[in-house]
């Protein structure tokens, strides 16, 4: 379904979303996953080059930054005729290029930003000079609606070892106050964990959102993917929340009807899934309504998904346990099932 705007006189107005990061020649990342997923996410995608690599699923065998000008002049080029409606910025490399780019939101008067904090690749190449780090964390974090550390850059970011949700959660809290209004800890590198869980914070309560983890080495660009999801969900005029629930389940697909492409190391994700699988529901469900009987602890909302209950007899936002309630003042627990992801939420506010 298009997700054009008709404003009347005839002008239709399509959401657009611009990526400021560097080039993966082997696809998987980068520019060429932001591209992609703002395609299937029906948004018109447009780039700003800030380096070339040269990787493949084995790793990364060169970086060539371009020069802050010629960054400047893309960003330009984008403000001066298309604009955008939201941007996200990926990896930037130097201070140079980072305060190049801050200049430039700045001008252009751009507040769906999407921020992910590209510091290494999975090959262990270094994608962000450490004397970056510091304008990365001073100038560009500030002017962040979302950022995306997974939890080495969550580390880089605030100073502090991350090996419980505690300290997830601290961690979030000493981003927001470098700037950013959201930020989500991923849980990616969380090997050992039978979920892929996510820890977003508004500045005041806390979600995890969370899906079941899927075991395999192709998983390069999903950093890139999630966050261009997000900025893709946000050019439409969503509210956060549900662009990160998008951007979840739309990764998820990725990697689970993964796609096998190269020798070995970290491969790409399957950037199509998702739009396959949403084309599929509406069979799934006239399959579903032909069969006998049914989950008690099941109930279809609009737009296709399930919300269960954790347990028979509760409400999918009640705590479990009156004094957990008054200990964390609210939990809340939800399992969703949409597009064949099945999400499970639990959520913490003062």
């Amino acid at each position: 379904m298009s997700t054009a705007k008709d404003i009347g006189g005839g002008l239709v107005v399509t959401p657009k979303a611009l990526t400021i990061a560097g080039s993966d020649s082997g696809g998987g990342a980068g520019i060429q996953a932001d591209l992609k997923t703002f395609q299937e996410l029906d948004v018109f995608g447009m780039s700003v080059l800030t380096a070339v690599t040269a990787q493949n699923t084995l790793g990364v065998q060169g970086v060539w930054p371009l020069s802050a000008e010629a960054v400047a002049r893309q960003i330009d080029s984008i403000a001066e005729d298309m604009g955008t409606d939201a941007v996200k910025t990926g990896m930037l490399f130097s201070a140079e290029i980072i305060r190049t780019v801050v200049g430039k939101i700045r001008e252009h008067r751009w507040e769906r930003v999407v921020v992910d904090p590209v510091m290494i690749a999975k090959s262990k190449v270094p994608l962000l000079q450490e004397e970056a780090v510091e304008a990365l964390k001073k100038e560009l974090l500030p002017l962040a609606l979302v950022v995306t550390p997974n939890i080495p850059e969550a580390e880089a970011l605030t100073g502090m070892a991350i090996r419980t949700l505690d300290d997830r959660k601290e961690a979030a809290r000493r981003i927001a106050n470098l700037g950013a209004r959201h930020v989500v800890v991923k849980g990616g590198h969380e090997e050992e964990s039978e979920e892929s869980a996510d820890l977003l914070y508004d500045g005041r309560a806390f979600i995890m959102i969370a899906t079941p983890r899927i075991r395999t080495s192709n998983t390069h660009g999903t950093g890139c993917t999630f966050a261009a999801a997000i900025a893709a969900e946000l050019a439409k005029g969503r509210g956060v929340e549900d662009a990160v629930r998008t951007a979840k389940r739309f990764v998820h697909c990725a990697i689970e009807d993964g796609i096998s492409i190269g020798h070995s190391g970290y491969g790409p994700t399957n950037h199509w899934a998702y739009r396959k699988r949403r084309a599929e529901r509406p069979v799934e469900a006239a399959r579903r309504a032909e069969r006998p009987g049914g989950s008690e602890l099941r109930a279809e909302r609009p737009g296709g998904s399930e919300l269960r209950t954790e347990r028979p007899g509760r409400s999918e936002l009640q705590a479990e346990r009156p004094d957990e309630a008054a200990r964390l003042n609210e939990t809340a627990r939800r399992l969703e099932r949409q597009d064949g992801v099945t999400l499970r939420e639990e959520r913490w506010q003062p």
